[in-house]
């Protein structure tokens, strides 16, 4: 009945308003996470997937939601005005081609009645990945790498077609060359049409009887190469540089696939960076931040000398502009390194340092007095049961 079912706008989690676009994007996500393909023997799945196309099926018919707007579930029961045609499946007929529905919207996945064309054209190899370290300063300024991997070339004795020398490769039986078998099923829709690559030549059109004794059939072998890699000033840990055409060979006169390398970058005893900028933090003696003076400060450029001013507080944060990470698309732009001054308590003191530090401490306020003259006095301390003892016999 109407009333045990859900709203359809609910259902595909649309507002009431919405376009066709909205509703297909809507229906495609739920229609792929609950069709019964994809959850075998889940009937709470079939069952979603049920209510999900018939919400489809109103909603995306513009007569069809005009009276469902009207008149809600009510429209399409017996009697309804929408009634006529309505029937079959959950109660309710999908009427027309609803393989044209399902179609657009799954395309790849189900094929939808949809040839695609053959595979055994020419296609890109696959990528390739690998990694490299560097150090800190290689990162910023960049660098010249050498790395070593398996690369894979045309066989120099088949010429790349698989086949040992003096026979050829022969035209797929089972998909006739095409790289691709199609094959019908019935689903809740009628009969559906499904395009798979084909299990005996895998996609290729071609199946090798007399195989290359040097590549086993695959028309490839793989040697030891080296690669330079430039890594560009400013890379950043994690990020990949593209080497183009060098990895996986294609396939039927395709291109090769491309080379990544990830680069790891190294720690730095006392850098640290975030995007563009460097942090770090220098130490400076109490007499440099009390009376000023020159600290050497270490930058990826070199040290550089900074005259600290005269009472200088610890955590005092100096800029210098430029002195940071390159930026990758301008080499010539670069961040800045910010440093963090802070002032560093010498551990050990013989006695002429400590007697200095006394006097000193005298004339600037005696801080080392001040909390004993602010000890309490005997007279507030309060009485223990001995002192009273005593007074007693005393007395």
């Amino acid at each position: 009945m109407a009333e045990n079912k859900r709203d359809y706008y609910e259902v595909l989690g649309v507002d009431k308003n919405a376009d066709e676009a909205a509703l297909k994007k809507a229906y495609r996500v739920l229609a792929k996470k609950y069709h019964p393909d994809m959850n075998p023997g889940d009937a709470e799945a079939e069952k979603k997937f049920k209510e999900a196309s018939e919400a489809y099926a109103v909603l995306s018919d513009p007569e069809k939601r005009r009276q469902y707007d009207q008149f809600g579930h009510a429209a399409f029961e017996q009697g309804g005005p929408g009634a006529g045609g309505f029937g079959g499946f959950g109660g309710f007929d999908f009427g027309g081609d609803m393989g044209d529905i399902f179609g657009d919207i799954f395309g790849d996945l189900f094929g939808g009645g949809r040839r695609r064309g053959g595979s055994q054209g020419p296609m890109q190899g696959a990528n390739l990945r690998t990694s490299v370290r560097v150090t800190f300063e290689e990162a910023i300024f960049g660098c010249e790498k050498e790395i070593e991997l398996n690369l894979k070339d045309e066989c120099t004795k088949c010429h790349g077609t698989g086949a040992k020398p003096g026979t050829s490769p022969e035209t797929c039986p089972k998909c006739g060359g095409k790289g691709q078998v199609v094959f019908t099923q019935q689903s809740l829709f009628g009969t559906v049409q499904n395009v798979q690559t084909c299990p005996d030549c895998h996609g290729t059109g071609k199946i090798i009887r007399d195989k290359c004794p040097d590549c086993g059939g695959t028309g490839y072998t793989s040697s030891r190469k080296k690669i330079k890699v430039t890594v560009p000033a400013g890379i950043d840990n994690g990020q990949s540089i593209r080497i183009r055409e060098k990895g996986e060979p294609g396939t039927n006169g395709g291109p090769r696939g491309d080379l990544l390398v990830e680069v790891v970058v190294g720690r730095h005893p006392i850098f640290q960076r975030q995007d563009m900028n460097i942090y770090s933090t220098v130490p400076m003696t109490y007499a440099q931040a009390a009376l000023g003076g020159d600290i050497r400060i270490s930058t990826v450029d070199g040290d550089i000398l900074y005259t600290v001013k005269p009472g200088t507080q610890t955590d005092t944060k100096v800029r210098f502009k430029g002195k940071g990470v390159p930026s990758l698309r301008n080499k010539n732009v670069r961040g800045d390194h910010y440093v963090t001054l802070v002032i560093e308590v010498p551990t050990k003191l013989n006695e002429a340092a400590k007697q200095a530090l006394r006097e000193f401490d005298q004339a600037t306020g005696n801080s080392l007095g001040q909390a004993a003259e602010k000890k309490p006095s005997e007279k507030g301390k309060k009485k223990g049961f001995m002192d009273k003892l005593k007074e007693t016999f005393e007395d």
